[in-house]
């Protein structure tokens, strides 16, 4: 019987996320699910839900009650993407930033924050020479209090928030973070880093009660 992680991956099934079926560092810390089976499943076991940014977001939006109750437990939900349906609790759609060179596209940090610890913003802002892979807008407005990380010039890219509800929501308007690996840049860093910080915040919030 399969090892059941307390990490649920919802699998959108696009062509670019073929290898995180058969990756060892998603094999080794998330259950993978098809996102079409999202409706069935028990969350009970799950501590933490990562939405991928090409997640079907109309069918999220129908079982948006079911997100809501699973952060109102105080759990934790990741989401990197473009929002353009409400299904997540205060996050606000997303809004491209207006582009008229490739500097528009820099990555700076508001604070020094575990999930990017070590990583050179050059690294994030540029991929192979090109910029834009990292994120290109925002959810605007960020939720009052939300922790702000990363920002692009005038505007917050990935923020956290843990006032909207009893749970924390990591957003992040851009690629999906976890794929950072294997890179041979400091970027190989974010993926590890951002899993240990799921763990530690569960811990703190255990530590709460």
């Amino acid at each position: 019987m399969t090892q059941l992680r307390d990490i649920l991956y919802l699998d959108p099934g696009h062509a670019f996320g073929i290898q995180n079926r058969t990756n060892s560092f998603i094999q080794e810390n998330f259950t993978q699910i098809d996102q079409y089976m999202f409706d069935k499943v028990d969350l009970e076991p799950f501590k933490c839900i990562f939405f991928h940014d090409f997640i079907d977001q109309e069918y999220l939006y129908i079982h948006k009650e079911k997100i809501a109750s699973f952060l109102e437990e105080g759990k934790v939900v990741i989401f990197c993407g473009h929002l353009f349906k409400k299904w997540l609790p205060g996050c606000s759609l997303f809004t491209p930033k207006t582009i008229n060179s490739f500097t528009d596209y820099t990555i700076s940090k508001v604070i020094e924050h575990p999930i990017f610890e070590g990583v050179d913003t050059e690294d994030m802002t540029f991929n192979k020479g090109v910029a834009g892979f990292f994120a290109r807008g925002t959810h605007s407005p960020v939720p009052s209090h939300a922790e702000v990380l990363l920002t692009l010039p005038g505007m917050p890219t990935t923020y956290i928030d843990r006032n909207t509800t009893k749970g924390t929501m990591l957003v992040h308007a851009g690629r999906d973070l976890f794929s950072h690996r294997m890179q041979n840049k400091s970027t190989d860093r974010i993926s590890t880093q951002l899993l240990q910080w799921v763990h530690d915040e569960l811990d703190s919030k255990r530590g709460e009660k």
